[in-house]
């Protein structure tokens, strides 16, 4: 499994970013080829505030299916939204992704 990670830093206009963000994530949900997404809220870190606002996260079974999402026509129309936003407000991210159940190492 593949995905395509999106990081958002605090915005300085939280409320401009979120109607920006609502007609974003829009677009993304039509892009073919999606397994599963998740919306993560940062609410903090270790070390207390973060910098980091919001993270969008985009799973594909295989990363040809997510080139091919990205290149689709609603997948420009999304990056093309994207841009909306102001520069350096935001990273994207490739990823392979390893999942197991539990995630304990036996002792």
């Amino acid at each position: 499994m593949v995905k395509f990670m999106v990081i958002f830093r605090k915005p300085a206009n939280a409320e401009a970013f979120e109607r920006k963000y609502v007609e974003f994530l829009a677009l993304v949900e039509r892009m073919p080829h999606i397994k599963r997404r998740q919306v993560i809220n940062v609410v903090g870190s270790p070390l207390g505030d973060s910098p980091y606002f919001r993270i969008l996260e985009v799973y594909f079974d295989e990363q040809s299916q997510m080139d091919d999402s990205l290149r689709s026509k609603i997948g420009q129309e999304a990056g093309g939204d994207l841009l909306k936003f102001p520069a350096g407000s935001y990273e994207m991210v490739f990823a392979e992704v390893f999942e197991e159940e539990g995630g304990r190492t036996p002792a």
